[in-house]
């Protein structure tokens, strides 16, 4: 029913308001990666126990996102999003607070809990108050959005430490968060319990998770979703850092400029990305072909990666996670593969992919960076053995997402 649809200036509003949320979320997401070697140096982690670390935001992320979904699709973004934001601000406290490795890890999974719903609950959102057409370039946005905290989670975030110090840091953003919530609170509409179209209703009068898992399309994006892009995010909020440092010899203010370049090209991808989003739907370029055709170049530049080791600085990591944002597609794709009535659910349990692929590929790095050592290699050539080891899976993911796709269209095909 075109009247769920908000009207242009309540829909800027809205989507000011999610992303402002978005935003924070983003940065507390990626500040472990500039945190890093002063964390390491004051709590003396090693490589595994800094993924660990890193990864057990997506790990509390995870834990939340089947029952994230049923309670968007019932209770609505404006109720789920507050709930879980205060569980965020509580995350950060506990952070700015921890004296030990294990209190700092407890946190990191309360906090990734806490901010699980500040994507999902706009995407959801946007599926019932956005006109079909907008949605592909409001989840670009959304994520261009992510990109922006992220680049506040480089140098801004190195210029706060001396003052702030990370613990002051943790405070300073579990107050930001509660300056969040009073704006959701304001600004976002309530939900409505019915199916915005009821043909969809009919169609689909219940549709569980059980159904979205075995959804041909979903299947078909679950590989690329778990292993590129997770592993493009485990780069992007950790990774890259410590290897500009460790491989590139690089200090820490010349890393933390470096994710800085890296997030702010994130930020010009997913900005372009929402301006040919559209263009490109109308000319039946999906996103299946899309990641088809596009993804490839990401594994090319990671093999340059791997080969060039200490000369491959921040823009060969910049490129990689700018050729990689073609799976950032398949999100808005998978909702709006199923019924409006289960976008949360659809949206919730593909985000549980792309999290669990995260935190496996975080921790995944760290411990074969490690594990590698038992072999005699000196440092520079654990990381590149590492990073080795996830474009194979990089490669892997991709040829079974092939497969899918190709059946897929067989199946079309033949109907």
């Amino acid at each position: 029913m075109s009247d769920a649809w908000l009207s242009p200036r309540a829909a800027v509003r809205v989507f000011l308001a999610f992303a402002l949320a978005y935003f924070i979320s983003a940065l507390i997401r990626a500040v472990t990666a500039t945190l890093a070697p002063v964390l390491s140096a004051e709590m003396h982690l090693q490589a595994s126990d800094l993924g660990l670390l890193a990864g057990g935001y997506f790990l509390g992320f995870s834990l939340t996102q089947l029952p994230l979904g049923t309670w968007l699709d019932r209770y609505g973004p404006r109720s789920v999003i507050l709930g879980f934001l205060a569980v965020a601000v509580a995350g950060c406290m506990a952070f700015a607070m921890a004296t030990g490795f294990s209190g700092l890890l407890l946190a990191r999974v309360i906090i990734g809990m806490g901010v699980s719903a500040c994507l999902m609950a706009p995407l959801t959102g946007y599926r019932r108050w956005f006109k079909p057409e907008t949605q592909l370039r409001t989840n670009s946005w959304m994520l261009m959005t992510g990109s922006l905290g992220m680049v506040a989670s480089t140098l801004p975030v190195q210029w706060l430490m001396p003052a702030l110090g990370w613990r002051g840091l943790f405070w300073l953003l579990a107050a930001l968060l509660v300056l969040a919530m009073l704006a959701l609170a304001w600004i976002v509409p309530a939900w409505q319990s019915q199916t915005p179209r009821s043909e969809e209703a009919v169609a689909s009068p219940k549709v569980g998770y059980g159904d979205i898992w075995r959804h041909p399309y979903f299947r078909m994006m679950v590989p690329v979703g778990f292993v590129n892009y997770g592993g493009m995010v485990a780069v992007q909020t950790l990774w890259a850092g410590p290897w500009m440092v460790k491989v590139g010899g690089a200090s820490a203010e010349a890393a933390a400029f470096g994710l800085f370049a890296i997030n702010l090209s994130m930020l010009a991808a997913f900005w372009l990305w929402g301006v040919v989003n559209p263009g490109l739907s109308r000319r039946g370029l999906t996103a299946e072909r899309l990641i088809a055709g596009g993804l490839p170049l990401s594994f090319v530049l990671l093999l340059a990666i791997v080969w060039l080791g200490a000369d491959a600085g921040w823009p060969l990591w910049a490129a990689f996670c700018v050729s990689s944002t073609f799976v950032a597609l398949s999100q808005p794709a998978v909702a709006l593969a199923l019924p409006a009535a289960a976008a949360g659910r659809a949206l919730s349990a593909f985000n549980l992919v792309i999290f669990a692929g995260v935190f496996v590929t975080q921790w995944g790095i760290g411990l074969a960076i490690d594990a590698l050592s038992w072999l005699g290699w000196e440092e520079s050539l654990r990381f590149r053995g590492a990073v080795a080891l996830f474009l194979a899976c990089c490669v892997l993911a991709y040829g079974l997402f092939l497969c899918g796709h190709r059946g897929l269209r067989r199946a079309k095909l033949a109907a």
